[in-house]
């Protein structure tokens, strides 16, 4: 087992540069700019893949916010006090590009990848009928299902650090994030920080890690899971600069009508 020492090394590791990411915030953020621009002028409206009442509801919907998707209008439904919309969206585009057909090489399947034996276990904690067919609808909902069920089990972490354990359990499952949980306890890693945790679960893929005493689910490389939690948490921010400045160009425009 690595000592405490190396945790706090590895950890010194990930701290960003503050003026070059700053840098790269004005970049992207002129990017973003152009890009809404370009969003506010063309709104695109390719609902192909939705019913009838959803186009319309994706239509109407456009008129008035900011457009991601084809699937707004869902994201908008179902998001709750645990999930905004545009973090379902960011979701989605991380796990298909918006791709309802998508099957993933370890079998996740449809817009939000669920693995067919969570998506079977949601469906039936919602009391939904198991004989229908899996759908873009349902792919949300079950999505938003299991978040919340994510959620619940991460209660005790607050909200800001509480959605990067949950995307993680969301891609790589649970049990190696509490394994990861309770090897930080151990070595007096503050283990309700995820950056703080994440070199640690990182580290199980180390036999001399994952052979403690603590790991109660063996081998993990984190590398795709840790990706994942940070190209969501990206596509999110960028969704969210996008909206505040739709939001002022189309307060601009409403006052210069």
């Amino acid at each position: 087992m690595q000592q405490k020492s190396d945790f706090r090394y590895l950890m010194e590791e990930t701290k960003y540069n503050g003026p070059e990411m700053n840098s790269r915030k004005l970049f992207v953020l002129i990017l973003t700019a152009a890009l809404i621009l370009m969003l506010f002028l063309t709104r695109p409206g390719n609902t192909d893949s939705l019913s009838d009442s959803d186009k319309g509801t994706t239509q109407q919907l456009t008129e008035q916010y900011l457009y991601i998707s084809p699937f707004d209008s869902l994201f908008r439904l179902y998001a709750d006090s645990v999930c905004d919309w545009k973090m379902l969206a960011a979701i989605a585009y991380v796990e298909s590009k918006f791709d309802t057909t998508a099957k993933s090489h370890v079998g996740a399947m449809g817009l939000m990848q669920i693995m067919p034996a969570t998506y079977h276990h949601m469906l039936a904690k919602m009391d939904v009928p198991d004989t229908l067919a899996q759908n873009v609808e349902l792919d949300v909902r079950v999505a938003v299902r299991y978040l919340d069920e994510l959620s619940g089990l991460f209660s005790f972490i607050n909200e800001n650090e509480r959605i990067n354990y949950m995307l993680a359990s969301y891609n790589g499952g649970s049990n190696h994030i509490f394994d990861a949980m309770r090897l930080a306890r151990k070595y007096g890693v503050n283990r309700y920080s995820w950056s703080s945790l994440r070199p640690i679960l990182e580290s199980l893929s180390d036999s001399a890690v994952y052979n403690d005493s603590v790991c109660l689910f063996g081998k993990f490389d984190a590398t795709e899971t840790v990706n994942y939690v940070n190209r969501v948490n990206r596509k999110y921010k960028e969704y969210r600069s996008q909206e505040l400045m739709f939001l002022a160009l189309e307060k601009y425009a409403e006052n210069n009508k």
